[in-house]
């Protein structure tokens, strides 16, 4: 049987989110959608769970993080180029995301970083698919 991964984020806006991560390409599943919470596809084994603050607060007794001056998780996907990395990161600019960290190259990987408008830190990456160098420091 196959692993399916959710991840559970808290948002403040829904829509505003839903609207960031369509103009990034992303699909959500309406059997899962509300004004509460909406589920986003990441592949068919990976997903995330976007949240309304106040609902998320009723999975935790813990408080939310302040993701505007500390960081509770870095989300990551790949894509199939460094073009392609280099425009998701554009589109997540001028679709409300903040600059994250500067793009590194590691010649057989190549990654770039954003925040999502609640500030959740996203890095979006390419890898050669003959993977790294034998000699390669990771």
């Amino acid at each position: 049987m196959a692993r399916h991964l959710f991840v559970n984020l808290p948002v403040k806006d829904l829509s505003r989110t839903v609207e960031f991560f369509t103009a990034l390409g992303f699909t959500f599943n309406p059997d899962f959608t509300d004004e509460n919470a909406t589920c986003m596809i990441v592949n068919d084994n990976a997903y995330v769970m976007l949240l309304v603050d106040s609902y998320f607060k009723t999975f935790t007794s813990k408080s939310v993080a302040a993701t505007a001056g500390a960081a509770e998780v870095i989300m990551s996907f790949s894509l199939d180029s460094r073009e392609a990395v280099d425009e998701t990161v554009r589109t997540a600019m001028t679709s409300g995301g903040v600059p994250s960290e500067e793009a590194q190259d590691y010649g057989f990987m190549y990654t770039h970083s954003f925040q999502d408008p609640d500030g959740h830190l996203w890095e979006v990456f390419w890898m050669d698919p003959a993977g790294p160098p034998k000699d390669a420091a990771l």
